[in-house]
Formats: C-alpha cells, sequence, structure tokens
C-alpha cells in the first residue's frame, strides 16, 4: 500500500522477503553469531553445549546460527566441544529456550558448559533452566540485544554476555 502510494519502504533488521523494498538495513548478523560463540568457546574450549536457535521461521535466526557454527563446527570436528542439543525456540520464546535447556540438562545429566543462546529472551530462558539445577552463573550463556533483563543477569553473573545493537552506525536518523 505504501508503495502504491509512492511512499518507499524501508526493510530494518528483517528482510521483507515477499515484498519490493527500497532499502535494507541490517547488522550484521552473521557476525554477530560467530561474536557470540567465540567468546563462549574461549571460556568453554571443551565440554557439552547446547544451542538454542531463534524461530525457524525468522531468517535472522538462520544467519546467526550460521555464524554460530562457523565457529564451533572445527571445536566440534577436533572433539573438543560436544554439541548436545542444537534446537529452535518458537518465535523467540524464553518458555521454548527453557524446555530446550531442561531436556539437554536431563539427557545429559546437567553436564553442560554452555549454552549459545540466540537472543536476550532466549538467554533468559536458558537461566531459568539452570537456576532450577543450581547451575545459573556455572554454565556459561549468550545473548544478544542488551536488553535491560539480561543485563541485570549479566551483573548478577546468571548470563556471561550479550551483543549491543546500537541504531547509529546504521544510519544517520533524522534531519
Amino acid at each position: 500500500m505504501a508503495q502504491k502510494q509512492g511512499v518507499p519502504v524501508i526493510s530494518y533488521d528483517r528482510l521483507i522477503k515477499n515484498s519490493d523494498v527500497a532499502l535494507y538495513v541490517s547488522h550484521q548478523v552473521v557476525k554477530m553469531g560467530e561474536m557470540q560463540a567465540d567468546y563462549i568457546l574461549k571460556h568453554a574450549p571443551k565440554g557439552n553445549y547446547v544451542i538454542v536457535q531463534g524461530s525457524e521461521t525468522d531468517n535472522n535466526a538462520k544467519l546467526l546460527h550460521e555464524g554460530q557454527m562457523k565457529i564451533l563446527k572445527p571445536a566440534v570436528d577436533r572433539g573438543d566441544i560436544k554439541i548436545v542439543a542444537d534446537q529452535p525456540a518458537k518465535e523467540w520464546q524464553q518458555s521454548a529456550a527453557l524446555n530446550i535447556v531442561e531436556n539437554a540438562l536431563t539427557q545429559n545429566n546437567n553436564n553442560i558448559v554452555a549454552v549459545v543462546a540466540a537472543n536476550d529472551g532466549t538467554a533468559r530462558g536458558a537461566v531459568q533452566a539452570l537456576e532450577g539445577q543450581n547451575l545459573a552463573g556455572k554454565v556459561l550463556v549468550s545473548g544478544q540485544d542488551a536488553d535491560l533483563p539480561s543485563l541485570r543477569l549479566i551483573v548478577l553473573g546468571k548470563q556471561t554476555m550479550t551483543i549491543y545493537k546500537p541504531i547509529q552506525p546504521l544510519c544517520k536518523c533524522g534531519g
């Protein structure tokens, strides 16, 4: 409708695949996945990993996972780490991440060293599962978005890292 009115459509942070957009602006999602995995791998170079992906219907989740695996696969191939769960969290839901991590903990007798969580919401689900087994702060947990609840978890030592994605480097907004 906007295009029919001569209004350019800009797709920000999510590519609108079924539309002819004038501009697509996004962060380097693959690079963010690489950054998450690199940080976690440097701090937990051996052991069992859980990967909580974003929504399977979101292209950004696929790109993020691509970046994570680019870093993690060599460590898997060497036998340094084992990915014991690698599942998408439906619609990036915290509750879905909670279930994924709870199941992985149960299936692996709590022998998990890291959770590579797609974003801060899924990281909070992971932390919740870890708290249930008194493992919060002992198992590394990644995230991205730098939202306030997760920043609080980082201060408490329950979430390990997040990625801040400021708008300013993407565009000069305003006049």
